[in-house]
């Protein structure tokens, strides 16, 4: 007799033993979180561990809305398994987003115990290869680059085993992703059927993976609050992460009654910034109805060219709300991609009756109308980018 479905899946209560370290392991709505956020990465598992294969590669879906373990908003991420053994070639068309970026490495978060190091993080976007917006293209991918090749190259490491591709856009309506393929170029035999024995093997690592994602995440999110507290940025810089990117983390806390105000001068040079709030597990925030996030191209300045946001739980009637969804407590990502400062924001916390008191006099005030279009554009251009 085969095993049974739920022995297969034994290996789920190791999520929801890392209850204990969140923040509050025995608070109802935590336990009830977790629980969700395991059934969130069940679910994404299916795609890494039955979808495709190295000689069979083809794009699933990574991040998004709907698997929120730490997405960034602007981005739609996509991911195939490959080989270092093999060569690949990418084409279609670039679409018009921001940036399209492509990440190989060794290991994917969530299927192995501990990431390796070095992780064979290799790293290239349409910018480094001067691709134009709305360009046919290819790039073949390679673990070393052929003698007399003259087409767009990408290294792979010998033992890579994944590639993933964000498509970042700033203008969520009017950008448009790309289209892509991703082909295995080496002699390879058809995609098998799979056995009994590898389909129960791999629904015991599609077990696992929810316990391995939050293994590295919580302890990624305690660390911020460990090191600087609540509501203080720690810039970072993170290995296997943009190498043209950094981050500024911080974990956020108030009370129903308070708001939060973020405030930082803005770089010079600032080809793509962003900010969202992810809730104390390292989800983001619901961001198709939520307007949880703002980035470059949505966020108002104010007049001495700072900028500034409030979180609060109710419309606080300011430029760049960010709504936490019903959170008082969680984590806040910001990103300075290329740009030429890397400012330190602050966060100031203050009673939400006092908020205009603590903002310039001339902070203008938004209406319930100008809300409720502001989040219908977030909504129908959120729901028109690619997700699957």
């Amino acid at each position: 007799m085969p095993p049974s479905i739920l022995a297969l899946l034994s290996d789920l209560e190791g999520a929801v033993a890392n209850l204990k370290d969140t923040w509050r392991p025995e608070d109802p709505a935590y336990i009830a979180d977790v629980y969700r956020q395991t059934m969130t990465s069940l679910s994404y598992a299916y795609f890494a561990y039955f979808h495709a294969d190295a000689e069979h590669p083809d794009w699933a879906p990574l991040w998004n809305p709907v698997y929120t373990l730490q997405p960034n908003p602007d981005d739609i991420y996509v991911q195939s398994p490959i080989s270092g053994r093999y060569s690949y070639r990418v084409s279609g068309n670039r679409g018009t987003c921001r940036i399209l970026s492509f990440t190989s490495q060794k290991a994917a978060s969530g299927t192995v115990d501990e990431m390796p190091h070095p992780n064979g993080h290799n790293e290239l976007d349409t910018n480094d290869l001067n691709i134009p917006l709305g360009a046919d293209f290819e790039i073949l991918f390679s673990a070393e680059k052929p003698d007399g090749y003259t087409g767009h190259w990408g290294r792979i490491d010998p033992e890579a085993t994944y590639m993933y591709l964000r498509y970042r856009s700033y203008d969520w309506l009017n950008e448009v992703d790309p289209v892509l393929s991703i082909e295995c170029l080496d002699a390879v035999p058809s995609k098998p059927r799979l056995s009994p024995e590898q389909i129960a093997d791999r629904i015991r690592e599609m077990a696992k993976f929810p316990r391995r994602k939050t293994d590295l995440y919580y302890a990624m999110q305690n660390g911020v609050k460990e090191r600087v507290g609540f509501n203080v940025f720690e810039p970072v810089r993170y290995p296997g992460a943009l190498v043209k990117q950094t981050y500024w983390p911080a974990c956020f806390q108030f009370a129903a009654d308070e708001a939060l105000i973020i405030e930082t001068e803005l770089p010079e040079v600032r080809p793509y910034w962003n900010i969202q709030l992810n809730d104390p597990y390292f989800n983001a925030l619901e961001y198709v109805y939520r307007l949880s996030s703002t980035n470059g191209h949505f966020a108002k300045t104010c007049s001495d060219g700072r900028f500034r946001a409030v979180i609060a739980l109710e419309d606080p009637g300011v430029p760049n709300w960010l709504d936490p969804a019903g959170y008082t407590e969680g984590g806040i990502y910001g990103r300075w991609y290329e740009c030429d400062t890397e400012p330190v924001p602050t966060i100031k916390r203050v009673k939400l009756a006092e908020l205009r008191d603590h903002l310039p006099a001339d902070t203008p005030f938004v209406t319930t109308e100008e809300r409720r279009r502001e989040l219908a554009d977030r909504v129908r251009a959120c729901q028109r980018r690619r997700r699957w």
